[in-house]
């Protein structure tokens, strides 16, 4: 159910980009005055009301339709896209939460979930995932055919916000180091209408990474994006505190950069 929260909570990651901050408050604080937030969003990639919808929206991209192998964020408003490419025979590469446990990612095998007895709706969850899933390494992951990234804000540029931890772009960054994700791989979403933003409301950064489509309840945005893509990981970018809460990522660092 939507809720709502009189007092705004201070962004966990406030402090590194002070215009991001405003931004990404403002679309969490109107999530909750137009009641379309389904469970908290302070701090979190948010859960809305159309996220089923969205996903439909975004399986009609020829790009998706071709896809065998799909990167996936593992937050609750992308359950109905990892449900939705596990139905459609996809396989699903999909995160830890925020990279937290001793391997980065997992793989659901829709043809092995299913010869386990495992439904895919339990699958789709983070929950599901991290227990039913293949746990992999980074250099075990198969090129992906698409990426789909979790976003607080977005703009019809391409242009792209998180929820401020540096995830998403730390991890693309690790598969173009790797070749799994090239600067052909397209980059994509879903997120609410209200999460749709101008354009000059993203500076996007060297280090940040654009998106291809996004998909909203109301139907699909392809942005035709010119912002590039970047090559890899920019290490100097990489703050103590993903290190300290990333347990892989220094002994990864030292492989890719014995590459």
């Amino acid at each position: 159910m939507p809720n709502s929260s009189s007092i705004a909570p201070t962004a966990r990651w406030a402090g590194r980009h002070a215009t991001k901050d405003g931004l990404r408050d403002a679309i969490w604080s109107g999530l909750e005055t137009d009641g379309v937030n389904v469970g908290p969003v302070w701090s979190r990639i948010p859960n809305f009301v159309g996220a089923d919808q969205a996903a439909r929206h975004l399986s009609t991209l020829p790009s998706w339709q071709a896809a065998r192998i799909v990167k996936c964020n593992p937050d609750p408003p992308q359950i109905p896209v990892r449900l939705r490419a596990l139905y459609d025979g996809k396989t699903v590469y999909t995160p830890g939460p925020e990279l937290t446990l001793g391997f980065p990612f997992v793989e659901l095998d829709p043809v092995a979930l299913e010869r386990e007895g495992i439904t895919f709706e339990l699958a789709a969850t983070s929950q599901g995932a991290v227990k039913y899933g293949k746990p992999l390494a980074f250099e075990e992951m198969r090129p992906m055919d698409i990426v789909v990234v979790g976003c607080v804000g977005v703009t019809r540029a391409g242009g792209r916000t998180g929820k401020g931890g540096g995830f998403a772009d730390l991890e693309l960054g690790i598969f173009r180091e790797l070749g799994t994700v090239t600067a052909d791989t397209p980059v994509v979403t879903t997120v609410h209408s209200s999460q749709v933003v101008d354009d000059d409301r993203i500076l996007m950064l060297g280090h940040d990474s654009p998106l291809n489509a996004i998909a909203t309840e109301l139907g699909l945005i392809e942005t035709r994006t010119t912002y590039p893509q970047p090559t890899g990981v920019a290490w100097d970018e990489v703050q103590p505190d993903q290190y300290a809460g990333i347990p892989f990522l220094t002994e990864l660092r030292g492989r890719l950069e014995k590459r």
